[in-house]
């Protein structure tokens, strides 16, 4: 038993040595835009932003940056910023 108990509490121990894992916003958004096109999702934004940073126009759906920033999600807004680019000749 004593093994079991000493192998348990090594699993414990270096779980909890482990730092929260930092992701990296791109890697986030590039992940959140994969689940989203795979859905059919075309028309879209994802924008990382402060967390502390009052979100109006737009659903959170996700965090990155140990939680530094937030992911906020716009729709229909890729369609409506690529319609006010002026046209090239």
């Amino acid at each position: 038993m004593k093994p079991a108990l000493a192998l348990a509490a090594l699993f414990v121990v270096s779980a909890a040595a482990q730092p929260l894992r930092a992701t990296s916003c791109d890697e986030v958004k590039s992940d959140i835009a994969k689940k989203l096109e795979a859905k059919g999702v075309t028309s879209y934004t994802l924008e990382a932003v402060p967390k502390d940073q009052e979100v109006t126009d737009g659903k959170v759906v996700g965090a990155c940056e140990a939680g530094a920033k937030k992911i906020v999600y716009k729709r229909g807004a890729a369609a409506a910023a690529a319609a006010a680019e002026p046209s090239k000749p």
